[in-house]
């Protein structure tokens, strides 16, 4: 069933535990990620990143996800990730997206405040919630990828906005990295105490089940996973030998579906 992400973040907040966002890029990715989620009885946020584009148009990524969400007995958010402008958050609204992230991050404090609070007037309005990111998730090429999200800011930024989520930085990033990240827990201990919002962590893919396991314990109600599961897939696709392209395609399902549920343990998510 398609819901907001509003309910099921404040619920994680509550009882310490994260909800799994799982970007999906076509019809299978969506289809395995709704249908795990009904099997198992746990919420999920499927999200579509506007940077693939190229890829699944925003128009293609609504219909699928709107089908596989109406579809499946689980709580499903549809969720626009990383929607690089106001006018994209705001399309995404009107195509039937229940949750949009407007990621003004790299733009001075100012613009970001007033980008997301545009998107938000208008999200609100349909009843749509909205997530934005203070304190900038690098890529794992950047020199600098972990600027960390400091917490005054991220307070005014909260108070000025409205927003209902909020995606900080305490030392992930986007893509695969080389060796084992070191979180900053402290930072995310004092944000959680400050914050009134639940906290989303971005960059999870090869951070750790034990790092991730404790950001979900620790204050984090939402994280992120893309490239474990491309990586996943990609993997698959080498180890098995297969005759035609649809044992493939059962191949490398099938293995990005156990990440999802390796990762609904480690979250230690929740049903209702």
């Amino acid at each position: 069933m398609l819901v907001t992400s509003k309910e099921m973040l404040l619920k994680a907040e509550k009882n310490n535990y994260a909800v799994i966002q799982a970007d999906y890029m076509d019809y299978d990715t969506a289809k395995v990620f709704c249908k795990i989620a009904e099997e198992k009885k746990l919420p999920i946020i499927l999200a579509y990143a506007e940077v693939f584009e190229d890829i699944l148009s925003l128009e293609e990524a609504s219909d699928i996800g709107k089908y596989w969400a109406n579809k499946v007995n689980a709580p499903v958010c549809l969720h626009l990730d990383h929607g690089l402008t106001v006018e994209s958050c705001k399309k995404a609204c009107d195509l039937g997206f229940s949750s949009v992230m407007i990621d003004s991050s790299e733009k001075s404090f100012e613009e970001n405040v007033a980008d997301t609070k545009a998107v938000v007037e208008y999200a609100h309005s349909k009843g749509i919630v909205v997530e934005a990111e203070i304190g900038h998730v690098g890529q794992t090429s950047d020199s600098d990828a972990d600027i960390y999200t400091e917490v005054e800011s991220a307070k005014r930024f909260v108070e000025l906005t409205n927003v209902d989520s909020l995606a900080i930085s305490i030392g992930t990033s986007h893509g695969n990295y080389k060796g084992k990240p070191k979180l900053k827990f402290e930072r995310l201990v004092e944000l959680k105490e400050a914050l009134n919002v639940p906290l989303v962590l971005h960059g999870g893919s090869s951070t750790g089940d034990d790092n991730l396991n404790r950001c979900a314990r620790e204050g984090i109600s939402k994280i992120n996973i893309f490239t474990d599961f491309m990586n996943a897939g990609l993997k698959s696709s080498k180890e098995n030998e297969a005759k035609d392209y649809f044992e493939l395609r059962n191949y490398v399902n099938q293995e990005i579906g156990s990440v999802l549920i390796n990762y609904l343990q480690v979250f230690m998510t929740k049903g209702e």
